[in-house]
């Protein structure tokens, strides 16, 4: 669809992609992690897929979220499907941390901590130093299905 932005670009910072999605770090400087599995057909709604196709996308999703556990160790894992911006199908795998600059709120939300205390900025940091190795074990891990 030509005025659809995940159409026209990759999105990010491209992991890994293949005929029916491409996995995407999305770039966000407090969320050094946060994934984005966008299919590469423009379809709005879960529904407009077929069961099939729901459940292979849904393989994808949840591989990232097991990636994101094993090799960053998040206190939890938001996923979400909005679409109200963007009408095509993708999804956000985001781990959070207790220290993440929201917790315990949506990543939207006011936040919780002050991004500018140095134990903020040294778990950043930590973050960055892991994306290497996460992106890798995740494109591995893609690679599978």
């Amino acid at each position: 669809m030509s005025n659809c932005i995940l159409c026209q670009e990759i999105g990010g910072t491209l992991i890994y992609q293949n005929d029916f999605i491409r996995v995407i770090n999305a770039n966000e400087p407090h969320y050094p992690a946060f994934t984005r599995v966008i299919l590469q057909k423009h379809v709005a709604e879960m529904t407009d897929l077929t069961t099939e196709e729901r459940h292979r996308l849904m393989e994808y999703v949840y591989l990232v979220e097991k990636v994101q556990r094993e090799c960053l160790s998040p206190d939890k894992i938001n996923l979400a499907q909005f679409g109200t911006m963007v009408p095509h199908i993708h999804w956000h795998i985001i781990p959070r941390f207790k220290w993440d600059l929201h917790y315990p709120s949506s990543f939207w939300s006011s936040p919780t901590h002050d991004p500018q205390e140095n134990s903020y900025k040294e778990q950043i940091a930590l973050q960055n130093n892991l994306l290497s190795t996460y992106h890798q074990a995740l494109k591995n891990a893609l690679e599978t299905l």
